[in-house]
């Protein structure tokens, strides 16, 4: 139980900290006008750019480690001791006026992000497994989910209480370093893996079950995912703020959309294995576009709680099944085909505040903007649905 809570904390932290708590912090820093949405899809792109490379960097360490003769194996738990320090560090950081740094802080927040969820997947699932207990490791999933939750809570309470932005990326800092301390024994580096996350499958000689065709088509649908929902967990608070002008609701909806993470880790840790995992797939595709559509369609408190919800519940199970899909069709050595999928994945991330911030530049008004990228992510995201349906008829299993 003590693993299983550890990869949780570290998640949360992580992700619903290094990763996502610029969104509820995003409307008080355009409002004091410390940054404005051009600004503001950089630091985005930053971070989930630094993402991407932190996550490919972790899934070809054994490789590169052998090319320059280093020991292929790497200390886990220390790794990530060492990752959740440099996310609460980095946060603290923001607070600091230097707007010419913040890029850089968010792009290194977004290293430290990946190397902590890596790491901590692999020890935790590895550790579990000692102990008999692989069922548990469900629960760590819902820590990015529990983050939200916290960030957003946090975020709710100081723009109640009108402080300056600075004083949310204090207290982000702040509960990332205690949250942190609350798991630092447990992450014992005298309990470390007996290899990286990747080193088997690296080591393993490629088996080819899934044509080219096949295999670029899922990298290209899995990269849509990156796009389709990235606008959104953006800007959800400032486009709610645009649609609602003085709700009281409108800094619950970022929550709310944690909530939903939460839910969908532990329901798609429940789904039965049997069954083709694109059809799975191509059916969280439909439930984010109908989210992203939601608040178009109806620019209500009801539109943005049911688009808040339908985003998040598969947010997890996206990458759950599709990382699935990849050592399906590459059983031996599925880390090149998973690294790919990441990049593709990371590249969407990384396109989608860009494009939302130049539709919104070159639009009569923001909302005219944000409604134009919104309903290009929800068509993205049914798009990639639509990917995976041709590929379960034309590739079945």
């Amino acid at each position: 139980m003590a693993v299983a809570f550890a990869g949780l904390v570290a998640l949360a932290v992580a992700m619903g900290i290094g990763r996502f708590a610029f969104t509820p912090l995003l409307p008080l820093m355009l409002a004091e006008r410390s940054l404005d949405l051009s600004g503001a899809s950089l630091l985005a792109s930053a971070n989930y750019f630094g993402y991407l490379l932190g996550a490919l960097a972790c899934t070809f360490q054994p490789w590169f480690a052998r090319r320059l003769g280093w020991s292929v194996q790497v200390n886990g738990p220390a790794l990530v001791r060492r990752g959740l320090v440099a996310t609460a560090l980095l946060t603290l950081g923001m607070a600091l006026h230097l707007p010419a740094l913040w890029p850089w802080l968010r792009f290194a927040a977004g290293v430290a992000s990946a190397v902590v969820f890596l790491y901590t997947t692999g020890w935790c699932l590895e550790q579990l497994g000692r102990q008999q207990r692989p069922e548990m490791g469900a629960l760590i999933y819902t820590g990015p989910g529990a983050g939200i939750v916290a960030s957003g809570l946090v975020a709710t309470v100081l723009l109640a209480l009108h402080v300056p932005a600075m004083a949310g990326w204090l207290a982000f800092g702040a509960l990332a370093a205690l949250l942190t301390a609350l798991v630092w024994k447990i992450l014992d580096p005298r309990m470390a893996m007996t290899a990286t996350p990747a080193a088997a499958t690296v080591a393993a000689p490629a088996q080819q079950v899934g044509t080219l065709p096949e295999v670029s088509l899922l990298t290209v649908a899995y990269g849509i995912a990156g796009l389709g929902y990235i606008i959104t967990a953006t800007f959800l608070p400032v486009i709610a703020r645009q649609a609602l002008p003085g709700s009281p609701w409108l800094d619950l909806f970022w929550p709310l959309f944690g909530l939903a993470v939460i839910a969908g880790a532990l329901l798609a840790s429940r789904i039965r294995r049997a069954g083709d995992l694109r059809m799975r797939l191509a059916a969280c595709y439909a439930i984010q576009a109908a989210g992203v559509a939601a608040s178009l369609v109806s620019p209500t408190l009801a539109g943005f709680a049911i688009g808040s919800l339908l985003l998040g519940l598969p947010f997890t199970a996206i990458t759950f099944f599709g990382m699935q899909e990849a050592r399906r069709l590459r059983p031996a050595g599925p880390t090149s085909l998973m690294g790919a999928m990441t990049a593709a994945y990371g590249l969407g991330q990384i396109a989608g505040p860009p494009l939302a911030a130049w539709l919104v530049a070159r639009a009569t008004h923001a909302a005219a903007g944000f409604e134009l990228s919104l309903w290009i992510a929800s068509g993205s995201l049914a798009l990639g649905a639509a990917i995976y349906l041709g590929l379960a008829r034309r590739y079945p299993v």
